[in-house]
């Protein structure tokens, strides 16, 4: 069984606040710099080893000169979390377990942090997110099943699945805090033993805590923390609700059997900047996102795709010319 300590979550994907903002700042400058050379932002990918070539130039396109508008940074975080709400509505639909979404997730995160949402999809990306998910975790569902249950072409899933894993740098063991919070629920267990009834109010605390994590997914919380720390972070909020057992009583013993030098003081501050962090979520509808996701079409050329073809309007000019 792998070991989050020694692990290349831990050591590669854990990142300070400013890192995040210099990573999304950078790939959407170089998509910007796309838009104004090429006219488009859609970079052509190799399905089968993932490689990436530039956009073909717009027709008519002017070097530095383009009528089409690129996506703000600001535009790019809602594409993103819109489509990782979408990620949990298909595991959701297709009864998946929390582990599946919760590495669909952060494959997702991790993926947009090396690509702009304007060189590469997401309702794409999403869906080979999730294929991926199931591969690793061993709950298998063919790109035929998948692209079935949800109405979309599985071969655009199989077609990204070299370039998703390329840019996860293969490392693609993942630890959720679903399994941490199941790990400290059976400790709480021995530390409430006393307590009456205190066996089914844990049962409680641990579904509250799930849900809470569920919308933690969709912060930026899963890059900035460990996974048990988003855990206790989950329970914490819960219990403050529930009021299950003296939570920071619990903790000043987890620390002292583990020995940590982290004052729980200290720790409670990180618990609570977590839980800051989803109280402000946001969650969005499709309504939300159409200026963005009108602009991404257009970056994308794939407006294109909805003009009617030449040929029926050389129909209609004939009708008229009989009339």
């Amino acid at each position: 069984m792998s070991d989050f300590q020694t692990s290349t979550h831990r050591e590669r994907w854990i990142f300070q606040p400013q890192d995040l903002v210099d990573k999304w700042t950078g790939v959407n400058r170089r998509s910007v710099e796309t838009l104004a050379q090429y006219g488009t932002t859609r970079l052509k990918v190799d399905p089968v080893d993932g490689s990436i070539s530039n956009p073909e130039p717009a027709p008519d396109h002017v070097v530095g000169s383009s009528g089409v508008k690129p996506l703000s940074c600001e535009e790019e975080q809602m594409m993103r979390r819109f489509y990782e709400q979408k990620i949990q509505e298909v595991c959701k639909a297709f009864k998946f377990p929390h582990k599946i979404q919760a590495t669909a997730i952060i494959y997702f995160k991790r993926f947009y942090l090396q690509w702009s949402v304007m060189e590469h999809h997401p309702k794409h990306i999403m869906l080979t997110c999730v294929y991926s998910s199931c591969k690793v975790e061993e709950n298998h569902v063919s790109a035929e099943e998948l692209g079935k249950g949800i109405n979309q072409d599985h071969q655009i899933i199989l077609n990204n699945e070299m370039i998703v894993l390329k840019s996860l740098d293969f490392d693609l063991i993942v630890f959720a805090p679903y399994r941490s919070i199941e790990g400290f629920i059976d400790d709480m267990d021995d530390f409430c033993r006393a307590g009456n009834g205190a066996h089914q109010r844990l049962k409680d605390l641990y579904q509250t805590a799930n849900s809470h994590v569920d919308r933690m997914m969709l912060t930026d919380a899963p890059l900035l923390y460990t996974p048990g720390q988003l855990a206790l972070a989950a329970l914490y909020k819960s219990n403050d609700a529930l009021k299950v057992l003296d939570f920071e009583r619990y903790l000043e013993s987890v620390f002292s059997r583990q020995r940590l030098d982290c004052p729980v003081e200290q720790f409670v501050q990180i618990m609570n900047t977590i839980n800051y962090l989803v109280d402000r979520l946001q969650i969005l509808t499709q309504e939300d996102m159409k200026h963005a996701d009108r602009k991404l079409r257009h970056c994308l050329d794939e407006h294109k795709k909805k003009e009617k073809k030449p040929k029926h309007k050389s129909k209609r000019t004939a009708g008229d010319a009989r009339q």
